[in-house]
């Protein structure tokens, strides 16, 4: 019996054995709590609110001219941008509630957003939007001018030769524009009242049709002159507001200063605009109308001639913009649109190429505008609401007509390209 209890103490474990087992099974124990605590501070140092991104300085290129930048020529090995871009409060949205959970107010970025639900600019900036010709002032002017006498005609200052500036009678200025071929005067006044139907027509001159009458009253002071224009007796010729002190636009900066030699155009990343100030965010809203406007009445007479000479002139969105001026409040004014509609939608094999990515550049809206494309896309109405208004404030309609039936239905067509394209973006 002595033998076996000694070998029974033999085989017994000592106490170090016991103590490693017991810290072995509490292991997992220790390793659980360790890990509860890392995971409570990580979710605590997420949850703290932290400031937003401050913008790349100069990613616009507003401030600095190309070559402090450091692009020689303005970038023309960059590639070439264009405007928009929707900010980053616009996917905040779609991510959900609980995306804060902290207490403390929401980052500031979103709060001076100057776009809402994604694409959409904010009420406080399209506030700030100059008016440009308020609607009362302008039929105050037509109503003036078509009856007023043409006192003097001048040469220069009107674009091409065969125009001429006018002196009315009520001491008023008008643009008389003589097109190489009716279509052109058409699309003017065709043009400036589809404007009306989007709601954009206040960035447009007044606007009228006259006939050219050398016995008539209205030109019976500068008969002579109308002989030395070479005007042909009862053309239609339009009569646009003169306004003084108009100067260049050159392209901003996301045209402008990044225009390259690939001429790709590439929507901004999110965010970009929140870090420009009101004066260049009021023109971009201008901006994203006269883009739309221009697609939908294939106008290839002014941004887009200048994107086609990028070909051959790598500086040329450098230089001032066709027929777009600025007015001394900083409001756009879109100048002779002679090419939209009739003569545009006969040359879209052509154009197209470049009107339609210019286009789809532009992520963000003025609501107003969407609105109203939704509503003629909806109701398939956009020729029938253009021939409603121009026969309604143009006395002379009739002498030039109305769109045929294939332009109408490109117009439809176009309008609901940019539906799509609104909608598109909204989805992004």
């Amino acid at each position: 019996s002595g033998g076996r209890m000694k070998r029974a103490r033999r085989t017994a474990p000592g106490p170090l054995p016991v103590l490693g087992l017991l810290l072995l099974g509490a292991l997992p124990g220790l390793w659980t709590v360790l890990l509860r605590r890392e995971a409570a501070a990580q979710r605590k140092k997420e949850l703290e609110p932290r400031p937003p991104a401050e913008p790349s300085p100069g990613r616009w290129g507003w401030a600095h001219p190309p070559e402090a930048r450091g692009e020689p020529g303005g970038g023309g090995q960059k590639t070439f941008r264009a405007l928009l871009a929707v900010p980053a409060a616009g996917r905040a949205e779609l991510g959900g509630e609980g995306q804060f959970t902290a207490a403390g107010p929401p980052p500031p970025a979103d709060v001076a957003s100057p776009v809402e639900r994604g694409i959409f600019w904010s009420p406080e900036v399209e506030a700030q939007v100059p008016p440009g010709f308020a609607a009362e002032d302008a039929a105050a002017w037509l109503s003036a001018a078509r009856a007023a006498r043409v006192a003097s005609l001048e040469r220069g200052g009107c674009g091409r030769s065969s125009n001429r500036l006018a002196r009315l009678s009520d001491g008023s200025r008008a643009c008389v524009r003589y097109g190489i071929n009716p279509e052109q005067i058409q699309g003017e006044a065709l043009s400036y009242h589809l404007a009306g139907v989007l709601g954009m027509q206040e960035r447009l001159p007044p606007m009228a049709l006259a006939v050219v009458e050398a016995r008539g009253q209205q030109w019976e002071p500068v008969r002579e002159e109308l002989r030395g224009s070479h005007w042909a007796e009862g053309a239609v010729v339009s009569l646009t507001r003169w306004v003084d002190n108009l100067t260049a636009v050159v392209a901003p900066a996301p045209w402008g200063a990044e225009a390259g030699a690939s001429r790709r155009l590439q929507p901004l990343s999110a965010g970009d605009l929140g870090g420009l100030p009101p004066s260049q965010l009021v023109e971009l809203v201008q901006w994203s109308d006269l883009i739309l406007f221009d697609y939908l009445t294939a106008n290839f007479d002014r941004l887009v001639s200048n994107l086609f000479s990028l070909q051959w002139d790598p500086r040329v969105m450098l230089r001032a913009t066709s027929n777009l001026l600025r007015a001394p409040d900083g409001g756009l004014v879109f100048m002779d649109n002679e090419a939209g509609l009739v003569h545009g939608y006969r040359l879209l094999a052509m154009w197209d190429p470049y009107n339609e990515p210019l286009l789809r550049s532009v992520c963000v809206f003025r609501e107003g505008t969407a609105r109203r494309v939704a509503e003629l896309h909806r109701r398939r109405s956009a020729a029938a609401e253009l021939r409603r208004r121009y026969r309604a404030r143009e006395p002379l309609w009739a002498r030039l007509g109305f769109l045929s039936e294939r332009q109408a239905e490109l117009l439809q067509a176009r309008v609901d390209f940019v539906h799509r394209h609104i909608a598109h973006c909204r989805a992004q």
